[in-house]
């Protein structure tokens, strides 16, 4: 964090969404923070080098655009990293981290298909001899994640409405171009129309449509916020009565301190939870006493709920609808 000025900061809250769809976008991030154009895709360029930004380019709306799960698994720890570098091997998986449990890695597995999740499942279950937890998402309550690190202007968060559109073949072919980010040049997008044999307007007029049906949930600057000192990450997982679990959900969502709220089913006997939230903090003690305020706030007992803190990151990337 040290190596930040009050412009990389400017930037990093106020482009993590809604970078100008423009044909030469950085004119305007750098009249909005105050330098030139040039000197704002070289700021990007160096958060990007120095693993504070992931990527710039777009978060989609989980198995709307292509198919993807959550998974987990129980690793002895003394085979844990070896474990991780396994479920790594595998192309489809974007996020792998180890957290504070017994179910002690989880992972995101994304794909062109349904049927390319579950064969990625299959296959880490083969090669760790370990079983699998899947977690597909069943319902979003807010799945942004973009929120501002340094308490600058972010633009506002926005509550995930149910979706019923689906990505088209040249949606899909558009999303896998980029879904390493755009590249980091003056004119992005031409360069992607380029890669695609589509002219620069196809490429700014599908992500607009994309971005306006709820395909893309974010466009902008995707923070890796462990390297912003956001250390004391927490998944908080919820045994909510089903009957409630929508009223319970809606009113984590509307939190500030969270991050992330979704369901997902039990998996009895091993998982009795059916609704996640996340929350990102910087220090332990600061999230704990959040995690008591939305326990209060959602009127059950501390026995019906578990605090997994992340203590390792393995792999942070975007989704990879390549993956077969």
């Amino acid at each position: 964090m040290t190596m930040l000025d009050a412009i990389d900061k400017a930037l990093i809250d106020g482009f993590q969404r809604d970078f100008p769809l423009l044909s030469m976008p950085f004119q305007h991030v750098g009249a909005e923070i105050g330098v030139s154009a040039e000197a704002a895709l070289l700021r990007v360029r160096r958060l990007v080098d120095a693993g504070v930004l992931s990527r710039l380019g777009a978060v989609l709306r989980p198995n709307r655009v292509g198919a993807s799960t959550l998974a987990a698994i129980a690793a002895p720890q003394e085979r844990l990293e070896a474990v991780a570098e396994l479920v790594n091997a595998e192309p489809g998986v974007n996020h792998n981290y180890e957290r504070e449990h017994a179910v002690n890695l989880w992972f995101v597995v994304t794909g062109r298909t349904q049927d390319a999740v579950a064969a990625t499942l299959s296959r880490i279950e083969h090669r760790t001899g370990l079983p699998v937890l899947n977690f597909p998402m069943l319902r979003s309550f807010h799945i942004d994640l973009g929120f501002p690190v340094f308490d600058g202007a972010c633009k506002a968060r926005i509550a995930a409405p149910l979706v019923e559109a689906s990505a088209s073949p040249d949606d899909l072919l558009l999303l896998t171009a980029i879904e390493d980010g755009l590249p980091l040049t003056q004119r992005p997008f031409r360069q992607v129309a380029q890669w695609l044999d589509w002219s620069e307007a196809k490429v700014l007029s599908r992500l607009d449509a994309l971005i306006r049906a709820g395909l893309i949930v974010r466009f902008g600057l995707v923070v890796k916020h462990r390297a912003l000192g956001f250390h004391a990450n927490a998944m908080l997982v919820w045994d909510i009565d089903d009957e409630a679990l929508v009223e319970t959900a809606t009113s984590l969502a509307a939190e500030p301190s969270v991050t992330l709220c979704y369901q997902r089913p039990r998996r009895p006997p091993a998982w009795r939870y059916n609704l996640y939230s996340m929350i990102h903090g910087r220090d332990r003690e600061t999230v704990l006493t959040e995690v008591d305020a939305l326990v209060a706030k959602v009127g059950c007992s501390a026995r019906d709920m578990a605090i997994l803190f992340s203590r390792r990151c393995f792999r942070q990337r975007g989704a990879r609808l390549s993956a077969a």
